[in-house]
């Protein structure tokens, strides 16, 4: 059947396929255009694969009618280019695939991963002991922030009582390797605890209570933090920051489910930085610490950091209204409240 559309003539589907087809509908009607092999491949066919003419002929869906970014994926504006492949893409198949992986890697699983990188034997007047290196990993992404503490068995064996005291029952099929009278300093068992003791950490991070636990944490950073501390007590803070920016990066990643765990030793690192004259990298580990003091206004480093922002803000030419209004805020809703400045409370830190 012969039909004018803008004052061309145009030919229906109808009028070229078989009567009895015809008599099965719509649907029919499609389903036997699509079986017929010029449907295929055709240059005279805008849409197909040997299609010839303007790529704009052929798209049927305009691109304002892209599906909507789920849930997890960021939403990009009106001017804004998208990374992904578009509905007319030419990836090729390997940019597709790496595509789609650089997407995946996004969502990967993190978590922590243990080695006993080495060991060595350091000698006492009155004793020898081997000193065991732990390094600490995070999967799910490059890690460079690479984690490298030193504990010997002692230390290994203070923290598995305070475990079983406090978790007994969750740590009845892990096992301590059991200590020997003789024989220690060997190569041969040195080399054997440290793979016991690899898959001792690596049992005890699989239970999520305790590889967030107090007793956990402070095992892999206390020993350090307490040294930092001490010497920014004694002034010695070109020490303090070399010993806190080591051990910071691991005690953020222990504590991820607690960011204001960190603010303390983040802080630390701010009043070693400031009283170095280093005042633009002292304003940026503030800037660290506030985001993990986010809708925590009652946290006891609160205040004293805003108060020690604002007045970096001040020595190095940047606005401040923004810091001084949530300065004033907090001193609204605590009109009374006189607290310690940010250094006072930093030097209070890890006394035992």
């Amino acid at each position: 059947m012969m039909t004018k559309e803008g004052g061309r003539p145009t030919l229906s589907v109808e009028s070229i396929m078989p009567k009895a087809q015809r008599k099965r509908g719509k649907c029919g009607s499609l389903s036997w255009l699509c079986r017929q092999p010029w449907s295929m491949a055709s240059p005279e066919h805008p849409g197909s694969p040997g299609w010839t003419g303007p790529i704009n002929q052929c798209l049927t869906r305009p691109r304002q009618e892209a599906l909507p970014p789920g849930p997890d994926l960021p939403c990009p504006g009106p001017e804004e280019v998208q990374d992904g492949p578009s509905s007319n893409s030419s990836m090729t198949t390997r940019e597709l695939q790496e595509h789609w992986q650089k997407e995946k890697s996004r969502w990967k699983h993190v978590r922590l991963l243990f080695e006993i990188a080495s060991a060595r034997i350091e000698e006492r007047r009155v004793s020898k002991f081997v000193m065991y290196q732990v390094v600490v990993i995070q999967t799910g992404s490059f890690d460079s922030d690479k984690a490298v503490v030193e504990r010997r068995y002692s230390d290994f064996e203070r923290l598995h009582k305070a475990l079983l005291k406090r978790f007994g029952p969750e740590l009845e099929d892990v096992a301590l390797p059991r200590k020997r009278l003789t024989g220690n300093l060997s190569a041969e068992t040195i080399c054997e605890r440290r793979r016991e003791l690899r898959e001792y950490l690596r049992l005890l991070s699989a239970v999520r209570a305790v590889r967030r636990s107090r007793d956990f944490i402070d095992f892999l950073t206390r020993p350090e933090l307490r040294e930092a501390f001490g010497c920014l007590r004694a002034g010695q803070y070109a020490r303090a920051l070399d010993l806190l920016g080591r051990v910071v990066p691991l005690h953020e990643k222990l504590t991820a489910h607690c960011p204001s765990a960190a603010v303390p030793a983040l802080c630390a690192m701010l009043v070693c930085l400031r009283d170095l004259e280093r005042p633009a990298e002292a304003f940026a580990l503030g800037e660290r610490a506030l985001r993990r003091l986010r809708a925590r206004e009652s946290h006891r480093y609160y205040a004293p950091l805003l108060d020690a922002m604002v007045r970096l803000a001040y020595a190095l030419g940047k606005d401040l209204a923004s810091l001084q209004g949530r300065l004033d805020e907090d001193q609204l809703r605590r009109p009374t409240h006189r607290g310690a400045t940010l250094k006072e409370l930093t030097v209070r830190e890890y006394l035992s």
